[in-house]
C-alpha cells in the first residue's frame, strides 16, 4: 500500500511513542526546500538556538507528551552540499528541539547496514519504506506488510554504530 497525502500525514502524526528514520542518501531533492537550499548556497544560515518552525514546535510538543522522534543518517565525507545544508538548516535546530539525530559516518569503515534503504518506523511496529530515484527525488512511500523484526534490528545497529549529531559536528 502506497502512502500519500492524508494517509502519510496521519502516520507521521499518529504514532504513540516513537517515530524513527534511517536516512542513507547524500541528498534528497524536495521541491519545497529549493528556495532555502539556494539561500544556504548564497551564505544565509539560520541560528539553531532561535529558529522555530512548525516541525520544531511539534518536536517540543511531542517531547512534552513523552513521545520520541529520532533518526540516523549514514554519511561519507566529504559531505555533499545538500548534507551541509541539512545539517545546518534541519539537524541543528531539530536536535535542540528534542529530536535524537545521530550520524553514522562510513568514510573510513565498513557500512554495518550495507544495502539497507531508507525507511521510517513507527512504534516499532509499522514500517514505511521510502523509495527514491538515484538523485534523491522521492518516488513513493510504501507501507511494509511484513514483520518489523529486521527493521528493529537495523535501528539497533544504526544507533549503536552512530554518534549523536552534536558530537559529530564538533569533530
Amino acid at each position: 500500500m502506497l502512502l500519500d497525502g492524508d494517509e502519510w500525514r496521519a502516520m507521521v502524526r499518529g504514532f504513540r511513542s516513537e517515530a524513527w528514520r534511517l536516512e542513507t542518501l547524500p541528498q534528497y531533492l524536495v521541491p519545497q526546500e529549493s528556495g532555502e537550499l539556494e539561500a544556504f548556497r548564497a551564505g544565509k544560515r539560520v541560528d539553531p538556538h532561535t529558529y522555530s518552525s512548525a516541525y520544531t514546535e511539534d518536536l517540543t510538543r511531542m517531547r512534552g507528551e513523552g513521545k520520541r522522534k529520532g533518526r540516523v543518517h549514514i554519511v561519507t565525507r566529504p559531505l555533499s552540499g545538500y548534507l551541509q545544508f541539512e545539517f545546518s538548516r534541519y539537524y541543528a535546530p531539530h536536535v535542540l528541539a528534542g529530536e535524537d539525530v545521530r550520524i553514522l559516518d562510513v568514510t573510513e569503515r565498513e557500512n554495518p547496514l550495507p544495502g539497507v534503504r531508507d525507511f521510517w518506523m513507527f512504534d516499532r511496529s509499522t514500517v514505511v519504506l521510502m523509495h527514491y530515484e538515484d538523485d534523491g527525488t522521492q518516488i513513493s512511500r510504501e507501507l511494509y506488510g511484513g514483520e518489523p523484526a529486521e527493521f528493529i534490528e537495523y535501528q539497533r545497529i544504526a544507533v549503536a554504530e552512530s554518534v549523536p549529531f552534536l558530537e559529530y559536528v564538533k569533530r
